[in-house]
């Protein structure tokens, strides 16, 4: 029984670490890559990043994410280590 719960306990890290957000570049990325890798951000809020960044040049820190339509202070938080501007 001690091996089923330890084994059962592996898969569920396993499976939280796929599902967790990942780095991504939000100058360099597609929306689809955007989405993938945020937490709370579907394919259209990611299309309204990439839009901005077309429209209004590159972003200069994580948290000028904020200014995109859609994007929140808790989004930005919630993403906020994942968010790379290189």
């Amino acid at each position: 029984m001690k091996t089923f719960t330890t084994m059962a306990a592996l898969a569920a890290f396993v499976v939280s670490s796929i599902a967790a957000a990942a780095p991504v570049n939000i100058n360099t990325a597609s929306a689809s890559q955007i989405a993938e890798a945020l937490n709370g951000i579907g394919l259209s809020k990611a299309q309204a990043i990439v839009d901005y960044r077309v429209a209004y040049g590159l972003f200069s820190r994580a948290d000028e994410i904020v200014f995109v339509r859609g994007i929140g202070e808790s989004t930005y938080e919630n993403n906020k280590s994942d968010i790379l501007v290189k």
